[in-house]
């Protein structure tokens, strides 16, 4: 019988992880759901880990070279038999009753995809935290493209839309060709959802936390690079190129695509701080002194204390 849900995990080097994530998805209750583990070539023990349950639930494929996180679950979505398609990483989990809310809310909709809140855990033993205030989502029942877009704005804030993890209907994602950006690192949630929302479909609000983002040191996620917003700056170009967008959501799309240019502005800078090149570093700044407001946000603490280190101040 075809599975009401198909969990996809992309997994690389989560043996510490991954039993957790995979044993959320089968616990989930008042759906059936098959659990799909992408391995990544890892050099752990997590193909073996994987392969080690017995539950016929889950389903394991092993990829021949590593190619990150859009390849793994590009491989996924190919192997998916489940009417709807939920990914999961490797190292979060789900709440048991998150995919039973969010197809209710999604069918009530007549929805082809849903998203929910989600609570933030941290390896520190920091109290968990949910992602959005409770009353901010109860205020739309459906998520828009030009909404989507102004979520998701870098630096703007601490947590963005683009933490959200949807769900699709599996048909919708064929029907309309869409996949992950192999090319991008960080960000591919983000073109993938952008662009299902483009082609015309609705996306549904659950507002009660289902999704658990456990954030651990040294997370991907958590590291922002000038390589990975060069990236997403080419990947957005080719979304402008290839999707038609009304008049709000251009205007959305150009508050992004500024916002990626300060985030770039500010990394080039930092880099140039961290390699002692003060005279580039000025020039940047001149370039676009409006990305040193960055400096102030929470997400670039870590890229402060450089610059204090650089600066001969002790961090803080």
């Amino acid at each position: 019988m075809q599975p009401d849900v198909s969990f996809v995990i992309a997994a690389y080097n989560a043996e510490a992880t991954l039993a957790r994530a995979v044993d959320s998805a089968l616990a989930q209750r008042g759906v059936s759901v098959e659990v799909i583990v992408v391995d990544d070539c890892s050099t752990d023990g997590t193909l073996a880990l994987a392969r080690s349950y017995s539950d016929g639930r889950v389903r394991v494929v092993s990829l021949e070279r590593n190619g990150g996180p859009g390849v793994a679950r590009n491989a996924g979505l190919d192997a998916a038999r489940g009417r709807w398609v939920a990914v999961l990483d490797s190292d979060d989990s789900v709440l048991p009753d998150r995919l039973a809310s969010m197809i209710s809310r999604a069918e009530a909709e007549d929805a082809a995809m849903a998203v929910d809140n989600l609570v933030v855990i941290r390896a520190d033993g920091a109290a968990p935290e949910t992602m959005f205030a409770s009353g901010q989502l109860e205020q739309f029942p459906e998520l828009t493209l030009t909404r989507y877009i102004d979520g998701n704005l870098l630096f703007e804030g601490t947590f963005n839309f683009g933490y959200m993890k949807p769900i699709f209907l599996r048909g919708y994602l064929d029907d309309n060709h869409l996949r992950y950006d192999e090319d991008l690192r960080i960000g591919e949630d983000f073109i993938l959802l952008a662009s299902a929302l483009a082609r015309g479909g609705r996306c549904a609000v659950e507002p009660a936390v289902g999704y658990a983002y456990h954030i651990r040191s040294g997370s991907i996620s958590r590291v922002l690079e000038l390589c990975h917003v060069e990236a997403m700056q080419r990947a957005d170009a080719v979304f402008e190129r290839v999707n038609r967008l009304d008049e709000e959501a251009c205007q959305a799309f150009t508050r992004r695509t500024r916002s990626l240019g300060r985030a770039a502005t500010f990394l080039s800078l930092v880099q140039h701080i961290k390699s002692r090149s003060p005279l580039k570093a000025m020039r940047t700044a001149l370039r676009d002194p409006s990305a040193i407001r960055h400096l102030r946000m929470p997400i670039t603490v870590r890229l402060r204390r450089v610059a204090d280190q650089f600066a001969g101040r002790p961090g803080k």
